[in-house]
């Protein structure tokens, strides 16, 4: 009898554990939390967190509490790799991460065979940064969804906005060496040529990914170029310390880009007095017109000292939520098919969509600049004092570009 007691006393917390894990949804977040990507993948896992209390405070999904399990992948693929088979053995159903096309790439293969191979176990894979157009074409999956406007969406608002600029004459590219910054330069060069065909590409540079601490030889290769703009997809420090040394040698041109609002980002460009000379595209900025965008950046930046980089984090966790919501389930193939063709009103305003073919969600776009603020806009970057004006607004219908991807759907 005692030892029939014993087992019991020893199954019961066993049972009791697995009916808590029933009761939360874990999001594994697979970024870098350490190396030369970590200040952006903190701000990510911050963010999410937020998201995640946010979700919580209105009844989890399911009712189900949402929790943010932070798993540091140093932007590597191989770690990452390792990391997603830690959260799936810990219970983990749904992954999330962003930084690093690469990784992404790795992610998705990953995740598509590891639910071949384990059917009634699958596990959904949430991209909320990561660009590279081949994700949502020739390797699409149907465990992968993209919140961010692929690289090539981004390209064509740039240079739709370029071409309409006469004194843009030299071109300068600086990318990353890895399979985005490829798509970068390549789509650049492409859409330039087609929609401005005077404009001279006068240097076009690749550089290891997070590896530079000094950038002052590619500055002085783009001044020595006679560059009137760079055209720049950097992220993290590879832009903060880009624009550091541009400041230190006075270089004064404008510059595109794709995530000069990211980490030390404004900092940079305020210290290069690059006022309203450096120009981001992406899905919303803190400056805009609409009240329930600006109550939630004042809720955030009370919280963490920080703004919202990511909107598009807040539209894949309200999704996340809309779409357990209509298939009644957090079973990730439920989940899915309640995702795939979804239409949503998203952080910024307007209406946005997942497209059942590619998994690629579309939503407006906005062209911003940094600089000086005047009263219409009411939000500092990085206590610089200077601001995102919007320069111009691209509706939904005009983001969608074809996609060559041919998905199989799980039976």
């Amino acid at each position: 009898m005692r030892k029939l007691m014993l087992a019991a006393a020893l199954t019961l917390p066993m049972f009791g554990n697995a009916a808590m894990a029933q009761e939360t949804v874990k999001i594994g977040y697979i970024d870098p939390l350490s190396g030369g990507g970590a200040s952006v993948g903190e701000v990510g896992l911050k963010t999410f967190q937020f998201l995640a209390d946010e979700v919580n405070a209105k009844g989890g999904i399911q009712g189900k509490k949402v929790e943010i399990v932070p798993l540091d992948n140093k932007t590597n693929p191989q770690e990452s790799l390792i990391q997603a088979q830690k959260a799936i053995d810990a219970g983990v159903r749904y992954l999330t991460q962003g930084n690093g096309s690469s990784v992404a790439g790795a992610l998705s293969d990953f995740v598509t065979k590891y639910n071949e191979r384990n059917p009634g176990k699958e596990v959904l894979y949430f991209n909320y940064a990561a660009v590279d157009p081949i994700l949502t074409n020739a390797k699409c999956s149907f465990w992968h969804f993209r919140w961010d406007a692929n690289s090539d969406i981004k390209m064509e608002a740039l240079t739709n906005y370029m071409k309409t600029v006469p004194a843009i004459k030299k071109v300068y590219l600086i990318n990353q060496d890895y399979s985005f910054g490829e798509s970068v330069r390549t789509t650049a060069r492409s859409m330039l040529a087609a929609k401005r065909p005077d404009i001279q590409i006068v240097g076009d540079e690749l550089h290891p990914l997070l590896k530079i601490t000094d950038f002052a030889p590619y500055i002085a290769k783009i001044k020595a170029s006679g560059a009137d703009t760079v055209v720049t997809g950097n992220w993290g420090q590879d832009f903060a310390l880009l624009l550091k040394a541009a400041a230190d040698a006075g270089l004064k041109v404008n510059w595109f880009t794709y995530y000069a609002g990211g980490t030390g980002g404004p900092t940079a460009v305020k210290q290069a007095n690059l006022n309203h000379q450096v120009f981001a595209i992406g899905e919303g900025i803190p400056n805009l017109d609409h009240p329930p965008s600006q109550e939630f950046e004042k809720a955030i930046r009370a919280k963490y000292d920080f703004s919202l980089i990511y909107p598009r984090a807040v539209n894949e966790m309200r999704m996340f939520a809309a779409a357990a919501d209509k298939a009644k389930s957090v079973d990730p193939v439920k989940v899915a098919m309640a995702l795939e063709g979804m239409e949503f009103e998203v952080f910024d305003g307007g209406k946005g969509i997942m497209r059942k073919e590619d998994h690629q969600f579309f939503q407006p776009m906005y062209i911003a600049s940094l600089g000086e603020r005047t009263e219409k806009e009411p939000f500092d970057e990085e206590k610089t004092g200077w601001g995102w004006k919007l320069v111009a607004k691209i509706d939904t219908p005009q983001t969608m570009l074809p996609t060559t991807c041919k998905m199989e759907r799980p039976n």
